[in-house]
């Protein structure tokens, strides 16, 4: 089992930036890729970034530029440092891994862009 609480949302203006949080406990052993997707109202959930074990990245297209991904391994965190934040960036923001087999999620964090 694998446990992951985000943290660091919230709302911020147009052109303004975020840190997101997940502090991941449990069975971590097993983990080797982390990331982030997020879901807006109606929407599907859909992929933001991953981040490996050897810190190779993958970031959607709609945020490449803008958001960046990194983890460390000694506090099993991972972050997600967002800026040139935007309106459709609204969403609730999800941490992920698959561990042994599985996957797992956090809560969400609400992050909305809005003035």
């Amino acid at each position: 089992q694998v446990q992951l609480v985000e943290s660091g949302g919230g709302l911020v203006q147009p052109g303004g930036s975020l840190r997101l949080s997940c502090a991941a406990s449990g069975s971590i052993s097993n983990i080797n890729v982390m990331g982030w997707y997020r879901q807006a109202p109606g929407k599907e959930r859909e992929l933001v970034a991953t981040i490996t074990s050897a810190r190779v990245t993958n970031y959607a297209y709609f945020v490449k530029g803008r958001f960046t991904i990194s983890r460390d391994d000694v506090k099993n965190t991972v972050h997600l440092q967002m800026n040139s934040l935007k309106s459709e960036d609204t969403a609730v923001y999800y941490c992920h891994t698959l561990a042994g087999g599985y996957n797992y999620w956090g809560q969400g964090t609400q992050v909305t862009v809005s003035s």
